[in-house]
């Protein structure tokens, strides 16, 4: 992938945001399509999206996610308990995923270890 040498806002894809919360449970934020000129653009649906923190030993592990099938704010914090519950079991199984494949890296010695110079370790 080339990174280009400015950044630039996509002009055909901005969001204002909204931010909302209750203090206790997580954060929604509604992000509502604008044109350039900061009106909102109804071509475009409005997209709401939740984070929690879980708590892990590492300390807090925040998950954003998407409220599924919410067009208005009400419907978005009525669906915010489902939309966190699908984002933590994705989370979860991503992180299992990345344990598994943690564990199943071996360190292989080459042939020979026992020599002098021997012994080298090399990835597989």
């Amino acid at each position: 992938m080339n990174a280009p040498t400015e950044a630039q806002f996509d002009t055909e894809n901005l969001y204002r945001e909204e931010s909302y919360t209750d203090r206790r449970v997580g954060t929604l934020r509604v992000m509502v399509p604008v044109k350039t000129d900061g009106t909102a653009d109804p071509a475009r649906p409005t997209l709401f999206v939740g984070q929690v923190s879980v708590m892990t030993p590492m300390g807090a592990l925040p998950i954003t996610f998407e409220v599924p099938g919410a067009t208005t704010l009400a419907e978005a914090i009525a669906g915010f308990g489902e939309g966190a519950k699908i984002g933590i079991e994705e989370t979860m199984r991503e992180l299992q995923q990345m344990r598994r494949e943690q564990a199943s890296s071996l360190v292989i010695p080459e042939p020979g270890g026992g020599l002098p110079g021997g012994g080298r370790l090399r990835m597989p």
